[in-house]
């Protein structure tokens, strides 16, 4: 074929050269790539830690818990925001190999029969006719309209491909968050039930001591009042969790959440809290595939404005044509005919189409340049989020044991001396409410500092490495 196209640019006349060469001249080259935006020089509140280990693709796995893996697995299996990337995906290889045929000759056959009959007159043209045809043509790439949509089709598979791979790590990451908010609140409804029947327990009590003279009636009333007040707060907390089940079986892709056994049911203290290791601020931009498939967005939109500015030069095709006819099958061979063409076609006055798809083109980079720049600007702000709400609970948990263990002891000793009648029943209502509120801040701030470190793992990309461009290469 390059044989063939060389033999066809030597027949070009001169004139036909200069013109075409004299409108490459108007055509405006390539843009520079896109300045880098600079990346932090240190990530703020990072604890180094020895111990650390780096995010890998099975990150959840290191909280330890074979629940959660099953989940994961059913996720990525029957999300539907997944199975829709994945469709896209093959859609946008489809348009990869479409984009890559107009680059070949386009060969068609034709086979026709036809019979005439003559209705009057003296015109003889009773008979059949019969022809085979085989028709070429292909279009010479002068200036690389066809290859740069070719690589606007290979890098929109790219950036598809990438889409996935982030929708997967965002769906993986929802699950874990969610399946870690459900698994917090039934935590938090047991605890909200212990403390229910200790207020049931504590209003037997102050009735008993009532029906001695004990223990007056404004006593009974507070206690009561408890009992009721952790009646509702059961109520609500459970009403949380079926919500949360429900929000879980959405990502599973069930249309309804599935019982699990007591038995099955992990919590959250059997999850292990291990450190992460954050790496380098720079290192974000290979490890995360939403910046990557901006990037190869921003890549197809710069072949996107090449082929623009190349629709605007003249285009050169040939077409080649062999074919037999006659009036009989037997005869085809004694008619074949053949036929070579080139022409050449230039846009004159088009109204400014042209124009305006090459500036819609160029806007258009401009667009997905601004929406590149800000995806790497909010990649570090995610990371350095993250990183501060994992230092936070840290922090606060570290100092919540302390307050527990107080709480605890404050709860028991005010039961007790309440029975002695050393003490009122205002401090021992107290006392009450702080362990309540001490238990459930506990099992929030282990659920926070776990959802914490779902959220780094996202935003340090999930162990994620980029292995589409093997597949983008073995599109073309």
């Amino acid at each position: 074929m390059q044989k063939i196209q060389m033999r066809w640019l030597r027949r070009l006349s001169p004139v036909t050269w200069v013109g075409a060469l004299w409108l490459a001249g108007c055509a405006v080259p390539g843009d520079p790539p896109p300045h880098a935006v600079a990346p932090p020089a240190s990530w703020q509140r990072a604890q180094p830690d020895a111990n650390a280990s780096p995010v890998d693709a099975r990150w959840w796995s290191q909280l330890g818990s074979t629940e959660l893996d099953t989940l994961i697995a059913q996720a990525q299996a029957r999300n539907q925001d997944l199975a829709m990337a994945l469709a896209r995906v093959d859609g946008a290889r489809a348009q990869a190999r479409i984009a890559g045929a107009q680059r070949l000759p386009e060969l068609t056959g034709q086979i026709d029969t036809s019979r005439q009959g003559r209705m009057g007159g003296q015109a003889a043209v009773d008979g059949n006719a019969h022809a085979i045809g085989f028709a070429a043509r292909y279009e010479l790439d002068l200036w690389g309209r066809q290859g740069a949509l070719h690589r606007e089709a290979q890098q929109g598979l790219r950036a598809s491909v990438f889409e996935r791979d982030a929708v997967q790590l965002s769906v993986t990451a929802e699950v874990a968050s969610s399946w870690l908010q459900m698994v917090g609140l039934r935590e938090r409804v047991a605890i909200a039930c212990s403390n229910l029947e200790n207020a049931q327990r504590v209003l037997r009590l102050v009735e008993s001591r009532g029906r001695a003279g004990a223990a007056t009636p404004l006593d009974l009333a507070q206690q009561r009042g408890l009992a009721a007040t952790r009646e509702r707060e059961l109520a609500r907390l459970q009403q949380q969790a079926r919500h949360a089940e429900t929000a879980l079986a959405l990502l599973l892709g069930l249309p309804e959440p599935t019982a699990t056994s007591a038995a099955e049911r992990t919590r959250l203290e059997a999850l292990r809290i291990s450190p992460i290791s954050a790496g380098l601020p720079s290192q974000l931009l290979v490890r995360r595939p939403d910046l990557t498939q901006a990037e190869a967005r921003l890549a197809a939109a710069d072949a996107n404005v090449r082929a623009a500015r190349a629709a605007m030069l003249p285009r050169v095709t040939l077409t080649a044509s062999v074919g037999l006819q006659g009036q009989a099958a037997g005869g085809l061979f004694d008619n074949p005919i053949y036929s070579l063409a080139a022409g050449l076609a230039a846009p004159i006055f088009d109204g400014g189409r042209l124009a305006g798809e090459r500036d819609l083109a160029v806007a258009r980079r401009e667009e997905l340049l601004g929406a590149y720049r800000a995806a790497i600007i909010g990649a570090f702000a995610d990371a350095q989020t993250a990183l501060d709400a994992v230092a936070g609970s840290d922090a606060q948990a570290s100092a919540q044991v302390e307050e527990l263990l107080q709480a605890r002891r404050a709860a028991e000793l005010s039961e007790l001396r309440y029975r002695a009648g050393a003490e009122t029943l205002l401090v021992l209502l107290d006392a009450q409410r702080v362990l309540y509120s001490a238990q459930d801040l506990d099992v929030q701030l282990r659920q926070g500092r776990l959802q914490a470190r779902v959220a780094l793992y996202r935003a340090l990309g999930g162990g994620w490495r980029d292995e589409a461009s093997v597949l983008a290469q073995g599109e073309r």
